[in-house]
């Protein structure tokens, strides 16, 4: 899956229509849409970052930051031929989820670009401005329409101040205030900082419910709307709720009858009477992007080994949905058959099912999910492989690498590119015991966490190395 990611990938890449103000720009697309699409572009570069600079992962970023307006809006979708925005019937205002921030904090830990986050902070202040002024209600919070959380269908009653949304705007503002920090800026970073706290303080005693232990979204007038969604993890990302309470969220992701179904993690929970094991839309499909919010929040609160099992059961339900059609009940002869005598090529899709393999099902919109969307699919089959599986953490600037991992086991990562430093390391059982080899060309620190049993921080040198677990 790994391997074939990349190979697709190269058949991504777009430019806009000629005076479309994209014509120089290259976007990860989806080859059948003329359109650059926000959540597209963000999440892409999670998994871009890992092509060993073959793909330039901030690219697509660029082309939408290259769109703003004078406003500071940045719209959620373009026509990709003529550069004008796409503005939805039920989201006039063309709005996305605000994690940019999010995005270009983890591009400077992957490449120490520092220069690129000078000259990134305008144009995230202008567009942090634009939402403020257009969205931000009396009482602090924003009011937002349900499609700009990602999830059209959602079924969310009378919502206006959606869980999502919200914890996604004080994330953003923490990575606005991690991103002052990384420039000296004093003043950027206390004000975004300040943001963050009064957006954490209103949705801690607004949304919370002690009761169900859950985040919710609130109608107009600040009611909880009771619909447990996938968007109530959001909050975990943004390190908004207490060890007590994340421990309380984090308990539905183990629950089969919410969270914890067969194919982690549903975007309806299971228990909710609109719930579709097939999918339905955001009515239970499970999506990678969405996926891949839930274990990094999860990661924030040192929970590794339930992250790691959920990517392992995510990547399963990919792998074992790659080769299926139809009803995901023939055989390879059927399918060759039903082709003309050719197996179909693997397919990677949008959305899958929480309860069976297979793509998700939405009935009367045949068109989704989507085959081949490689900028969320690779979330799954890069990202997570890497960050979760293996288990390495990779920070440039501050020259590290950590591995984190349940129990070692023979695995690793071979020419790893960090920034123009190939990185290769190896875990493997010999007759000495547990050994881990390593390469590099430059200094780097390690550090080895095998949870619970060791954990230990080293200097490698450039060149060969290798060093036996049980002696350190």
């Amino acid at each position: 899956m790994y391997d074939r990611t990349w190979a697709w990938a190269a058949d991504c890449w777009a430019s806009g229509g000629p005076k479309s103000g994209l014509e120089k720009a290259k976007y990860f697309s989806y080859p059948p849409e003329p359109a650059v699409d926000l959540m597209e572009q963000v999440f892409s570069s999670f998994f871009l970052v890992y092509s060993n600079r073959i793909y330039a992962a901030s690219s697509g970023l660029d082309a939408l930051y290259a769109l703003q307006e004078e406003s500071g809006a940045i719209r959620s979708r373009y026509d990709a031929t003529t550069g004008k925005p796409i503005f939805p019937a039920d989201n006039p205002e063309g709005l996305g989820l605000p994690i940019f921030a999010w995005a270009e904090y983890n591009l400077y830990h992957k490449t120490a670009n520092k220069k690129r986050v000078k000259e990134v902070m305008p144009v995230l202040q202008k567009h942090w401005a634009w939402v403020e002024a257009t969205f931000k209600r009396e009482n602090g919070l924003y009011g937002v329409p349900v499609s700009a959380t990602g999830m059209e269908n959602s079924p969310r009653g009378g919502a206006l101040y959606l869980a999502d949304f919200n914890a996604a705007m004080a994330m953003n503002a923490l990575y606005l205030s991690a991103m002052g920090d990384i420039l000296n800026d004093k003043e950027a970073s206390f004000q975004f900082k300040r943001s963050y706290f009064s957006l954490k303080t209103r949705i801690n005693s607004l949304m919370w419910s002690s009761e169900d232990g859950f985040y919710y979204d609130l109608d107009k007038d600040e009611k909880q709307v009771k619909t447990k969604t996938v968007g109530g993890y959001w909050p975990l990302l943004a390190e908004i709720p207490n060890e007590d309470r994340a421990e309380r969220l984090i308990a539905h992701l183990k629950d089969p009858k919410a969270f914890g179904t067969e194919h982690p993690f549903p975007t309806l929970a299971a228990d909710h009477p609109d719930y579709d094991k097939r999918g339905g839309g955001y009515r239970g499909s499970v999506l990678p992007t969405f996926t891949y919010m839930v274990i990094k929040g999860l990661e924030k609160y040192n929970q590794y080994e339930l992250a790691r099992d959920c990517a392992i059961r995510h990547l399963y339900f990919v792998l074992d949905s790659m080769h299926q059609n139809g009803n995901g009940e023939e055989d390879a002869e059927e399918r060759a058959e039903r082709h003309g005598g050719k197996e179909q090529r693997p397919t990677i899709w949008e959305a899958y099912q929480p309860q069976g393999e297979g793509k998700a099902v939405w009935p009367g919109r045949p068109e989704w999910p989507r085959p081949q969307l490689l900028a969320y699919a690779g979330l799954s089959t890069v990202a997570l492989m890497i960050e979760n599986i293996v288990g390495l953490y990779i920070s440039l600037p501050r020259k590290t690498v950590d591995w984190i991992i349940p129990n070692l086991e023979i695995m690793g990562i071979e020419n790893l590119s960090l920034k123009r430093n190939l990185v290769t390391i190896l875990s493997n059982k010999s007759g000495r015991g547990w050994e881990i080899h390593m390469e590099s060309e430059k200094l780097y620190y390690f550090t080895i966490n095998v949870l619970g049993k060791k954990k230990k921080t080293l200097p490698i040198p450039s060149g060969k190395c290798s060093m036996l677990i049980d002696k350190i």
